[in-house]
């Protein structure tokens, strides 16, 4: 009878001692929530102001949107709010069909700046390249705009024509007339590269993993002595998570893919491959670039990590947040696309503004690998201002001389060097065993603040 008394007694006192513990807690954190209302009614008093002193009349609706989106991207360059239209243009496009132009893009300081155009699409065969700055569509400014409306700006009609002012380093501003069209790309192709097989994967929707595991399928029946298989992921932008975990599946034999950590340490989440290989067993290289992003470094760093391919090309892109897509209202209200976590390959790196780097480090042009020397300006997730960190300690590789670049001999306008090389790789074994190029000589290794180029920031006052 006593013990239990004494064990009652104990839950007692522990009992007392959490409420008061519970009690200065909540007093405490009311205090930050009286600032955070008070805040709010600061916002509230500002709307008030503009709606009756601005100028011209105001949209309220539109003035609140901008203002989630705004305390949204102050996070990080992947937040956001979409409003109705844009969820229901963000539905469309994960489908793998929606209508426009064909590009990926992003903003940086109230500048859209292209991700990535998409294989084959109107963007594709105008000529527009990762990395140039969209000033304005058909004459009028989209400088200070959110990429949702510059996007809703972009997009309409099929069979419509669209002119976009594009800047690009090194360039005076130029515009690109663009027809558009209902945009259906197959995000997934194979074809035979003398003995080895090629797959290119442009992107991550919800037909990817689908369509390349037809296209790898056909090709190994029409091809039954093929040597070996080159996984393209140059310029691909990125997109479902689940897609890409799919196609790191068709190669991996089981084992983890990659996982995703939240705010909570304690709060991770892995995805495995299942048993089987598609390619069965074929010696891989999968090729990289700047503009291989997000789901694409996550398929990049799987392979990479358990040893089931090399790389070859360029330091990838270093996107490695997760976006978590999260409607309001059902949808009604449009959504909101908030960065929950981030993701890990599978020996634990985060390569969060850092990005993959290959195993054969190869540029594409001798005017890319002058570039890459100079410093004047690549564009990654680590020229944004306000991406999130990288790991303590980690930074992404600095100006230096690329390991290897096309020889004066190769003709770069009708050859694909980082091609060429990845069928070296296949052809020798390994990287190890591939004989390498004389390393280029840069004219300058100056590290260059990067910019954005023949851009002017809007006018403020001073």
């Amino acid at each position: 009878m006593r013990k239990y008394l004494l064990i009652g007694a104990s839950a007692f006192v522990l009992g007392a001692g959490s409420m008061a513990y519970v009690s200065q807690a909540a007093i405490a954190s009311a205090q930050p929530k009286t600032q955070t209302y008070k805040t709010l009614q600061l916002f509230g008093d500002v709307v008030d102001i503009v709606e009756r002193q601005y100028v011209t009349e105001v949209d309220d609706q539109k003035l609140i949107e901008a203002a989630i989106d705004g305390m949204l991207t102050s996070l990080d360059p992947h937040s956001g709010y979409l409003n109705p239209d844009s969820f229901d243009d963000m539905r469309d496009q994960t489908r793998g069909e929606y209508g426009g132009l064909g590009i990926e893009v992003t903003s940086e300081d109230g500048v859209v700046k292209v991700i990535s155009p998409m294989d084959d699409t109107p963007a594709f065969k105008a000529g527009v390249k990762a990395g140039d700055f969209i000033t304005a569509v058909n004459g009028e400014s989209v400088l200070g705009l959110s990429v949702n409306e510059a996007v809703k700006q972009m997009r309409g009609k099929p069979g419509e024509l669209v002119t976009l002012t594009i800047a690009r380093e090194k360039t005076d501003p130029f515009d690109v007339k663009i027809v558009r069209e209902v945009i259906k790309p197959k995000s997934a192709t194979a074809k035979m590269e003398g003995d080895y097989g090629y797959l290119r994967v442009s992107a991550f929707n919800e037909k990817t993993t689908d369509e390349a595991e037809a296209a790898l399928t056909d090709l190994r029946i029409k091809n039954p002595k093929m040597k070996g298989l080159i996984l393209d992921l140059r310029n691909n932008p990125g997109g479902l998570l689940d897609q890409a975990v799919g196609i790191s599946d068709l190669f991996l034999d089981g084992g983890e893919v990659v996982s995703q950590r939240g705010r909570d340490p304690r709060d991770i989440e892995r995805y495995n491959a299942r048993t089987g290989d598609a390619a069965g067993g074929l010696p891989m290289v999968v090729l990289i670039n700047s503009g291989s992003a997000s789901a694409a470094e996550i398929v990049a760093g799987a392979l990479q990590d358990r040893k089931r391919a090399e790389l070859v090309g360029l330091t990838s892109f270093g996107k490695g947040s997760v976006q978590t897509v999260i409607p309001l209202h059902g949808g009604i209200d449009g959504a909101l696309k908030l960065t929950t976590a981030r993701y890990y390959t599978p020996s634990g790196r985060s390569i969060q503004k850092t990005g993959i780097e290959p195993d054969l480090e190869v540029a594409e042009t001798r005017d890319e690998a002058q570039r890459i020397a100079n410093r004047a300006f690549q564009f990654s997730e680590a020229s944004f201002r306000n991406a999130l960190n990288a790991e303590e300690g980690k930074k992404r590789i600095g100006a230096h001389e690329p390991a290897e670049a096309p020889p004066t001999d190769f003709d770069t306008k009708t050859g694909d060097f980082q091609l060429a090389r990845a069928k070296d790789v296949l052809r020798h074994g390994s990287v190890a065993a591939t004989p390498k190029l004389p390393k280029p000589a840069p004219k300058m290794a100056a590290v260059v603040a990067p910019r954005s180029p023949n851009v002017e920031p809007p006018a403020t006052k001073k």
